[in-house]
């Protein structure tokens, strides 16, 4: 669980700074890259998914991070005292690296910086997500079907 929820939180962070700060995209806006599929189009999103609960005062930055830290420790609770198997460790780590990796970028820039832009089929996806929301969506699919401890292996 460790091993993968330290390197879900710094392939999470290095692809933020790559893309955002290296490529600076946060000024250009946006790039195509593998065009419809794959894009870079720069969100901050001051909210958590499209945006939801974005509020200009800031207060919602620490009531997200919080909310973050919060659940990586009832996770870490949970895989201690009902341990799963590999698998559910994994996504436990994948679920925790994600959700410190947004928590890192609301403490350090005030919002989650998310610049994956994917489309297809005649279909313009409006939204931005990061490899952090990749991270805590597999992780949590994961922990759905590897979290008891039936499915040890």
């Amino acid at each position: 669980m460790l091993i993968s929820a330290v390197l879900t939180f710094l392939v999470d962070q290095v692809s933020k700074v790559l893309v955002v700060f290296y490529l600076d995209l946060q000024t250009i806006g946006y790039v195509d890259v593998f065009p419809p599929f794959l894009n870079f189009a720069m969100a901050w999103n001051y909210g958590v998914n499209f945006g939801l609960f974005s509020s200009s005062d800031g207060v919602q930055r620490w009531i997200l991070t919080g909310f973050s830290v919060v659940v990586c420790i009832g996770i870490v609770i949970w895989m201690w005292r009902e341990p799963p198997d590999r698998l559910g460790h994994i996504s436990a780590g994948l679920l925790i690296g994600g959700a410190l990796g947004n928590a890192f970028d609301r403490v350090v820039y005030g919002a989650v910086a998310d610049f994956l832009n994917m489309s297809c089929c005649g279909f313009d996806n409006p939204y931005a997500f990061n490899v952090a929301d990749i991270a805590i969506f597999a992780g949590a699919i994961g922990l759905a079907f590897f979290s008891s401890p039936e499915n040890r292996v």
